[in-house]
């Protein structure tokens, strides 16, 4: 290797590790908050960094005035439900739009791409009003509402399925398979990685949801963790510590989440080009 190239390497690596100790920056400042004192996360000259004592009594205030247990419970059940139900309608229609001819295929999918596009505060109300309309607000159903369908989803299928060759689907037709078949035997086995993706992603973006169980669940026991956090904040005081204890407390799923699946977060944004 010349000198060259390990003057390019150093300066790439270089600003990929400082660009990773920025994004862990905020973490870092939440654990480190969480064990402070009141007085120590408002204090300004001098500047508090670490904690003087650790203050781990915060960790049982934040447990006695949260229920976390049913916290827990509604936003799994809730992440669980989207997960279900995103695989499975953007699998179905992925597979249409992939690989399936019919009138106004093209024409539909165009309205997947500009549901992308819109933001989804817009279809806030109109899916309220329906939710209010079936007598579902303040309950689980309410919360999977909005993630029954989901066009990141259909999008992301859509290209898995486009990569396989039309051999498969060939043989299978020879075979004597049906559309059904080739679809369940054949094709959506081979878009497994693309599945899991889909379910890693769908639960990062229900997890993090902060507007809709808002609106939808205002009452505390059926609500989610990340609206839970939302309503600790108090209108004449600030209570930091027990408030970023409560968000470190609410991170540990997550976390443990991209452990396991990091090599299926990668696939997918590769895949669809999105991005969190």
């Amino acid at each position: 290797m010349n000198k060259k190239k390990i003057a390019y390497n150093t300066v790439i690596y270089t600003i990929l590790v400082l660009v990773s100790i920025t994004m862990l920056v905020p973490f870092v400042w939440m654990f480190l908050t969480a064990f402070k004192t009141t007085a120590e996360t408002m204090q300004v000259d001098p500047f508090v960094i670490i904690p003087k004592v650790w203050q781990t009594q915060n960790f049982g205030n934040v447990i006695k005035a949260m229920d976390f247990v049913r916290l827990y419970a509604n936003t799994l059940g809730m992440v669980a439900l989207r997960i279900l139900f995103a695989i499975a309608t953007a699998t179905l229609s992925g597979y249409a739009f992939a690989r399936l001819n019919f009138p106004g295929k093209n024409f539909m999918f165009a309205l997947v791409l500009l549901q992308m596009m819109i933001p989804v505060q817009i279809f806030i109300i109109p899916q309220y009003v329906m939710v209010s309309k079936m007598h579902m607000t303040n309950s689980i159903w309410g919360l999977l509402f909005p993630g029954i369908v989901t066009a990141f989803g259909t999008f992301l299928l859509r290209q898995a399925y486009m990569q396989l060759p039309r051999d498969l689907e060939e043989a299978a037709r020879l075979d004597g398979c049906n559309i059904p078949q080739t679809f369940l035997f054949i094709m959506a086995p081979l878009t497994k990685s693309a599945m899991v993706a889909l379910g890693i992603f769908t639960a990062v973006f229900a997890y993090k949801d902060l507007m809709w169980p808002m609106i939808v669940c205002p009452d505390n026991r059926a609500t989610t963790l990340a609206s839970a956090l939302a309503k600790m904040n108090g209108q004449y005081q600030q209570k930091y510590p027990e408030l970023m204890m409560a968000a470190l407390i609410s991170c540990v799923p997550m976390i443990i989440l991209y452990i396991f699946f990091q090599k299926q977060f990668i696939e997918g944004i590769a895949t669809s080009g999105g991005k969190l």
